[in-house]
């Protein structure tokens, strides 16, 4: 498999799929999958030929009540799959809140950093960034796993997440990350059990300030308390596979430069649709 650059801005191309690549026992959809290396590698190509633009592989979860696993066991786990994933071709991006699992992973062949903290859990995490050069997805987040259910308060909830990614994106670049490498994630289900999702999703164009969008909606809860139903109060991971396309469908229509998918297939499926659609609305104008 050759190598393929990642798209650009939604402007000149298309929205990007980014697989998830989860080599842990305890995430909250897959966890145990994908957590020996050969499984994991087939499991990163298999997405990579299903339409994944990167494969973004993660060694701890950050799943609700999540607790931190050790730094050593971490590169343990996502090393390997992010030498062989980068090897064969496949961009890959690491999901890591780690200093030093994201400068060996972008040693191994990482093109892009994945920091579900924004770079607050791990403060070298900024220079990492500035010093490979790579580009740096940084979500917003207020506490670890473990306790971040308790800090879903917010006076506005769009007003406050753009103010908190705008702190960050500014000490981001004042340790020397370029700003056009940044990309924004809203942080869907971070410090946001349900309701407060949704307006971070309609009102996209609010809190990001210009840069490049990342939306992870894939599979989260706050889908799952959307289509409950008589008889299924609480649909699990897997019964928000179609919940999930819908807000790949939409975030597409609105202009992200990317999604964060477990299912690549139905992902480019979905912008595959939104831009026939729009190049449709585009040629008739």
């Amino acid at each position: 498999m050759s190598a393929r650059p990642l798209p650009g801005p939604p402007a000149a191309r298309r929205t990007i799929v980014m697989g998830v690549l989860n080599v842990t026992p305890d995430s909250f959809s897959d966890g145990g999958r994908y957590l020996h290396a050969d499984a994991a590698i087939a499991r990163g190509l298999a997405l990579a030929e299903c339409g994944a633009d990167i494969v973004d592989v993660g060694g701890e979860s950050t799943r609700p009540g999540a607790e931190r696993v050790a730094p050593q066991e971490e590169l343990r786990r996502v090393l390997p799959v992010v030498t062989a994933l980068a090897g064969e071709g496949v961009p890959v991006s690491i999901d890591t809140m780690r200093a030093a699992t994201a400068h060996a992973a972008v040693a191994a062949g990482a093109c892009l950093i994945n920091d579900v903290s924004g770079a607050l859990a791990d403060p070298r995490m900024a220079r990492v960034a500035a010093d490979t050069g790579v580009d740096f997805v940084a979500t917003h987040w207020r506490a670890p796993s473990s306790r971040m259910d308790d800090r879903d308060h917010y006076d506005d909830v769009v007003a406050d997440v753009a103010a908190e990614l705008a702190a960050r994106v500014d000490a981001l670049v004042r340790a020397g990350v370029r700003r056009d490498s940044i990309v924004l994630d809203p942080g869907l289900g971070f410090a946001k059990v349900t309701d407060s999702n949704w307006p971070l999703l309609s009102r996209m164009q609010e809190w990001s300030a210009g840069h490049r969008v990342l939306i992870g909606a894939s599979r989260k809860r706050f889908l799952g308390a959307v289509i409950s139903r008589a008889g299924n109060p609480e649909p699990g991971p897997k019964h928000r596979a179609h919940a999930t396309t819908a807000v790949t469908t939409l975030a597409a229509a609105a202009g992200a430069w990317g999604v964060r998918v477990h299912d690549a297939c139905a992902a480019r499926d979905a912008i595959a649709v939104v831009s026939a659609w729009q190049n449709a609305a585009k040629a008739t104008r």
